[in-house]
């Protein structure tokens, strides 16, 4: 007897179309906000300032890595590490952005924005938080000259003003900086 797969063989879905069939049953969100009205990020502070991850991009937080500093270099460079092979940037953005320290400082961690050829490493303050945010604040608070370029919205949650950051263009812009000694 034949096997009825070997004759017959079902298609399988790739995951996103997998994913994009998925309809959640009525009342199971009720009373939660709309997808479009709130959405789940990931945020992390550096001094007074609340940054959010970019969505789609990919991050992760190192917490005890080896720094190769880079000679001639603004402080703001701390210079290079080893993540699986590749060469990675690290900044410490705190003087860039004249973050003021905390009271009780906390232990600084790595966050790596992005991959390959495009990841790029800052240094924050504790680890990165899920934070809801809705709409966007009809204007931009005042913010550090070097970061306006790349802040081009603000929400407000839980009395902190969480910006949407453009890390890219910051790093680009550091980068376009890095040989300036400071």
């Amino acid at each position: 007897m034949k096997d009825q797969t070997t004759t017959n063989p079902q298609r399988w879905l790739n995951p996103s179309a997998a994913l994009d069939r998925f309809k959640s049953p009525r009342g199971l969100l009720a009373g939660a906000a709309p997808a479009e009205h709130r959405r789940e990020r990931y945020g992390f502070r550096i001094g007074d300032l609340c940054f959010l991850v970019g969505q789609g991009t990919a991050s992760e937080v190192l917490d005890q890595v080896t720094v190769y500093p880079l000679p001639n270099t603004a402080s703001w460079l701390m210079g290079l590490i080893n993540l699986r092979g590749n060469l990675v940037p690290a900044f410490d953005a705190r003087p860039v952005l004249e973050a003021t320290e905390n009271a009780a400082p906390q232990k600084r961690t790595l966050l790596i924005l992005d991959q390959g050829d495009k990841a790029a490493g800052l240094f924050i303050d504790g680890l990165p938080q899920a934070t809801a945010v809705g709409q966007p604040l009809s204007r931009l608070p005042p913010l550090p000259e070097a970061l306006r370029p790349h802040i081009p919205k603000a929400y407000m949650r839980d009395d902190l003003v969480w910006l949407e950051f453009d890390h890219q263009g910051f790093f680009q812009a550091l980068g376009d900086r890095s040989f300036e000694t400071t």
